[in-house]
């Protein structure tokens, strides 16, 4: 068990996620556009507040996932690494006679995270305004703390220029985590990544990620399958954290079956030194996806 990997579990990490895309929105139309183009309430937020939000296609998939901050004269999207460029293009196309302007500012922005049971105890120890409510955030000198979690854990995001990354680094005593460490607490903690267990293949409600949507704003892109969705339950399979008695995770992929009946996929899989067994991440088939439910003699969907 690594230093990083327990500290996350058990106290306070520093993670450098600043490969994370930041897309800058600025102009008198900003936040009805992006209204329009995502899953949550944008129009509501007030300087200070944030979201979490989904970009879907006109069939209801997935596209990326954003945090959403609310600033006084721009919003700011932080993104997958993986979907920085797809999100920045995909919001591009849509904007036609909008006052809307789109800045990436990935490369001038450092992230670095402070993420497990204490974290909020290290920020306090730095000096830093610890923001008190999910997705809301506050100034640090230079720098924006907002209540950001990438495994799941409580945590902040610390938004830095690039100049102050070490010195930002450097007011933490709390060790760092590697990627690996982040990705098994995520997976024990039940923590979905856009572009590895959400993708474009799936449903919004499939995910089981419903603080990304609104259910009373108005139109947005891809909104009529996510009303139609909701309104008929047609949902066969949802995302669930799954235990397994092994130590082999299986591959991504994996098919699960209870008796003859397909019973769940395997999204992704660790295993957990704190637990002593496979933790994963699963679409369950909703007969077997209530919590406690057997899938087979050595697998439990887990509460």
């Amino acid at each position: 068990m690594s230093s990083g990997y327990a500290a996350l579990r058990e106290s306070a990490a520093w993670l450098d996620l600043s490969a994370r895309g930041k897309i800058r929105v600025t102009g008198e139309d900003r936040a009805r556009l992006l209204h329009a183009m995502t899953s949550n309430d944008v129009e509501k937020l007030k300087p200070g507040q944030g979201c979490y939000a989904f970009f879907l296609n006109a069939q209801g998939r997935i596209l990326g996932d954003v945090n959403l901050l609310c600033f006084e004269d721009h919003l700011l999207l932080d993104t997958e690494p993986e979907t920085r460029q797809k999100l920045f293009e995909h919001l591009d196309r849509y904007i036609i006679a909008d006052d809307v302007t789109l800045e990436d500012v990935t490369d001038r922005m450092a992230t670095i995270a402070i993420e497990g049971p204490e974290a909020a105890a290290a920020l306090e120890n730095s000096g830093a305004l610890v923001p008190e409510t999910p997705y809301s955030f506050a100034p640090w000198g230079e720098c924006i703390v907002a209540r950001l979690s990438s495994t799941g854990s409580a945590g902040f995001f610390i938004f830095a220029p690039v100049s102050q990354k070490n010195e930002v680094i450097s007011r933490f005593s709390v060790p760092a985590a590697t990627p690996e460490d982040a990705r098994v607490v995520r997976i024990e903690n039940g923590r979905p990544r856009y572009g590895e267990e959400i993708t474009e293949r799936y449903l919004v409600q499939e995910t089981g990620q419903l603080q990304a949507v609104s259910f009373h704003k108005g139109c947005y892109l891809g909104q009529e399958i996510v009303e139609r969705v909701r309104s008929r339950a047609q949902i066969h399979r949802v995302l669930r954290r799954i235990e397994i008695d092994s130590k082999e995770p299986p591959a991504p992929g994996t098919k699960l079956k209870s008796g003859d009946a397909d019973a769940a996929e395997i999204a992704s899989a660790v295993y957990s030194p704190a637990l002593g067994r496979v933790v994963a991440l699963a679409y369950v088939r909703t007969p077997f996806s209530e919590p406690g439910s057997k899938i087979d003699a050595n697998t439990t969907v887990a509460a």
